[in-house]
């Protein structure tokens, strides 16, 4: 199966199945998708290798601005949007000191993230569990916000930490693309951070511990912080896990 998929305008398109989980199952291939922002599809060709996939369910976590700034994807025949901004303390990642440490950095605003966005975050695990039908979610990079939904996601469903952190840093190789990509938008404009578009292991591995440290477990602040119910992680791991194998 293929992890990457290949679209013209996006670089972070990605497939979360054939990860294996610690009671011997593993991830369901073509169920569940992460991805940069979806408003760069545009072109005929994109949009329909994007109906190939049979996805169901777009969940978009840009703050409405970004949207009005950068677009959505089109409205497309039984194709379900939901804008959920997880994020509510915008920064400028451009901007970021280049004197400070960069990951600790990147660790403490998911850490924002995962505190100030639990009534979104419940709805995107919640959008995922009852979908009849295969998900993509996204930001603009594909990075952080996607990043941080997709360690949660695959951490419930029991997949190793070393597995979702090299999950996280796949994103790595859209590196060069995304940096691009800033200069082309932003003409003129300095780049300040030399960290601009990186997302290392280090950054997930960060961010998984603070929530353990703050609640017990991964698992303990989707249950608590999030208010999310046993059976609805038991409606996750029926919809995206199958027998190894």
């Amino acid at each position: 199966m293929t992890r990457h998929i290949a679209f013209d305008a996006l670089c972070n398109f990605r497939d979360l199945g054939g990860y294996s989980t610690a009671d011997g199952l593993s991830t369901r291939w073509g169920r569940l998708y992460r991805s940069d922002s979806l408003g760069k599809l545009s072109s005929s060709a994109d949009l329909e290798r994007f109906r190939e996939l049979g996805i169901g369910t777009v969940i978009d976590l840009r703050y409405p601005w970004e949207i009005a700034r950068r677009g959505r994807i089109a409205e497309l025949d039984g194709v379900a949007y939901h804008n959920l901004s997880i994020e509510h303390r915008p920064y400028d990642q451009a901007e970021i000191d280049p004197g400070l440490d960069p990951w600790r950095y990147l660790a403490d605003r998911f850490a924002e993230v995962a505190e100030d966005g639990v009534v979104e975050i419940r709805e995107v695990l919640e959008s995922i569990a009852t979908a009849d039908r295969p998900v993509v979610f996204h930001c603009a990079s594909g990075k952080d916000r996607t990043g941080l939904i997709a360690a949660l996601v695959l951490t419930l469903l029991g997949v190793s930490e070393d597995d979702v952190a090299a999950d996280f840093a796949l994103t790595e190789l859209a590196t060069p693309q995304l940096v691009a990509d800033w200069h082309a938008a932003n003409p003129g404009r300095e780049l300040r951070w030399p960290g601009f578009g990186r997302a290392p292991e280090t950054v997930i591995r960060l961010a998984l511990a603070d929530l353990t440290r703050a609640h017990g477990s991964v698992r303990a602040y989707a249950t608590g912080k999030l208010g999310i119910d046993e059976g609805l992680i038991g409606d996750l791991r029926a919809r995206l896990l199958t027998p190894a194998g």
